[in-house]
């Protein structure tokens, strides 16, 4: 009897080498979620599935099961962002992208519109070149929001002014206050007028627009910090990848 195949498309966001030839990858896909697959003999010389067993390769991938596991049988690539692999700031933001995405996705679990999401972000850094200062934090405060951790950004939570004065981000609390209104508790951070509506055009915006924004200097930066402060106390930890970007980022 033939085994059932499945044809998927979807994103390797981990790669492991393992036995001689062999691999184990971590792929992100819209309708099953995350798979971990077996790529047999993908580092060989004559594996006619090795660039689509690279690092952030998207690609059309077939599937048998055999005692549990996904073997991969075969791929054909669709797009291996070679944009991001000729610079090193810009493969290691993607990097941690595909970290991050790593901790809030799930097998069995659809990622319908994170892995949009993600590739958009890839072809954001790579194909556009948008800078990598204002795609890092649009991609963290979104992928939050779609993984369950949306901030409410409508209003301050305390006085309930539409255009708080000042406006913060509580990064624990996920909420919105102004300046001047009692918090106590909580761990907040500085937006400005620009950079709440750039926030809010993130989290409330058309998706295919999500990177087509423009901040001074300043308030991009507290953008960016929120942002990085918000996926630290939404999901409780760090990221290694993030670490490396941040020691070698020339901004």
């Amino acid at each position: 009897m033939a085994k059932e195949r499945t044809v998927i498309r979807g994103i390797v966001l981990r790669a492991v080498d393992t036995k001689e030839t062999d691999k184990i990858l971590t792929v992100l896909t819209g309708e099953l979620g995350k798979l971990a697959v077996v790529a047999k003999g993908a580092r060989g010389r004559r594996s006619r599935v090795t660039a689509s067993t690279q690092f952030l390769a998207y690609s059309e991938m077939t599937l048998t099961e055999s005692h549990g596991w996904q073997l991969l049988t075969e791929a054909n690539t669709i797009e291996l962002f070679d944009g991001i692999r000729q610079d090193i700031e810009t493969l290691s933001l993607a990097s941690y992208f595909a970290e991050l995405v790593d901790a809030v996705t799930y097998e069995d679990l659809p990622a319908g519109e994170i892995l949009p999401l993600l590739l958009n972000a890839l072809y954001a850094l790579g194909t556009l070149k948008r800078p990598c200062g204002l795609v890092k934090p649009a991609f963290e405060v979104k992928l939050m929001a779609l993984s369950g951790f949306e901030p409410l950004l409508d209003r301050c939570a305390i006085c309930g002014k539409e255009q708080p004065e000042e406006p913060m981000l509580d990064v624990v609390r996920g909420t919105l206050h102004c300046a001047g209104c009692p918090q106590k508790g909580g761990l907040s951070m500085p937006l400005g007028a620009a950079g709440l509506a750039a926030l809010r055009h993130i989290v409330y915006g058309d998706p295919k627009r999500l990177y087509a924004f423009q901040l001074p200097t300043e308030e991009l930066r507290w953008v960016g910090h929120a942002a990085e402060a918000y996926v630290a106390a939404q999901l409780e930890r760090g990221f290694r990848t993030l670490d490396f970007y941040k020691q070698i980022k020339t901004d």
